[in-house]
């Protein structure tokens, strides 16, 4: 059985077993979230978002329509995720480039990640990380913009 706190808004049915959601968590109709999950505080998570088994997203993430979290994967707090190469105001794509997040990879508190690009397997982003490019599988990413410093050995 889930655990919703009694101050989320969660008007999803797709909630997995194990799953906690906390307090001012916002879930949209439509949202997919796996078993064994970890929602932290004032998280909001669009329709059209899909996150699987045992991740874990820490307070403040916004993830928006698109986002494909899959499963093992550590979101830090505050972690900014982007759908709309060129935002305006009332102004919407035909479709939004969410974000893939690949297995067992790791996001830093604070890292900022476009529109349309994939977190290889296990690789990790630094905090403050500001990511426009794919990471490839197993590598670690920091800076402005981010950049590979080494890879992760098993």
């Amino acid at each position: 059985m889930s655990f919703i706190h009694p101050t989320a808004d969660v008007a999803s049915s797709r909630i997995g077993k194990g799953t906690r959601i906390w307090q001012f968590v916002v879930i949209l109709e439509g949202a997919y979230i796996g078993r064994d999950c970890n929602i932290c505080a004032q998280t909001l998570i669009e329709g059209g978002v899909v996150v699987g088994d045992n991740v874990t997203v820490k307070s403040g993430v916004q993830l928006w329509e698109g986002t494909l979290i899959e499963n093992d994967v550590f979101v830090g707090p505050n972690a900014t995720f982007t759908n709309d190469p060129y935002p305006r105001s009332k102004a919407y794509p035909d479709t939004f480039s969410g974000i893939t997040v690949k297995r067992g990879a790791s996001i830093g508190a604070n890292a900022t990640l476009l529109p349309g690009i994939c977190i290889g397997e296990e690789a990790m982003v630094g905090a403050g990380a500001v990511v426009t490019k794919d990471v490839p599988a197993r590598a670690l990413v920091v800076g402005n913009p981010a950049r590979i410093v080494r890879y992760i050995e098993e």
